[in-house]
């Protein structure tokens, strides 16, 4: 990273990935093309996991390249009077997988649950789970290099 004062900790890294709510995901697609989509994901383990369904062209770019990236902007806030944004984003490098075992696609089934339904019953995510179960598939991504920046104004502001 160029400009090293605007970097974030490894500890600020992982408060971006926690409180945010999407993120890009980054693979290598067709004939070389890069290939970015969105997603919902959580973070938890050090690990980040991501839910989808079983085939389509996410998964055939994993399958021939698990290596990726996953970005994710925490704020994005135009100032129009200095020409700038006011913006703090985290980018993991590493390799994605399908999560094959049962009980580790359970486990991150109801960690995204619990953190885009917080106010749902454990009776009720296991139904939601057991009822999308056959066709749920679960990628975990597992970080090698996390980078994270933020415009120099909100530097500043932190002291």
């Amino acid at each position: 990273m160029r400009r090293k004062r605007q970097a974030l900790s490894a500890e600020e890294c992982e408060a971006v990935l926690k409180r945010g709510s999407s993120g890009v995901l980054a693979v290598l697609g067709d004939g070389g093309h890069p290939y970015a989509v969105p997603l919902s994901y959580v973070y938890a383990n050090g690990r980040l996991y991501f839910h989808c369904a079983k085939a389509g062209h996410k998964l055939d770019a994993i399958a021939r390249e698990p290596r990726v990236s996953f970005c994710v902007v925490d704020q994005d806030r135009v100032v129009p009077e200095e020409y700038t944004t006011y913006f703090r984003s985290v980018i993991v490098f590493g390799r994605a997988s399908v999560v094959e075992d049962d009980a580790g696609r359970r486990a991150a089934a109801e960690l995204l649950a619990q953190k885009y339904c917080p106010e749902e019953s454990a009776e009720g995510v296991a139904a939601e789970i057991d009822r999308f179960w056959r066709a749920l598939c679960i990628l975990e991504l597992v970080p090698e290099h996390v980078s994270g920046k933020e415009a120099i104004e909100l530097t500043r502001q932190r002291g």
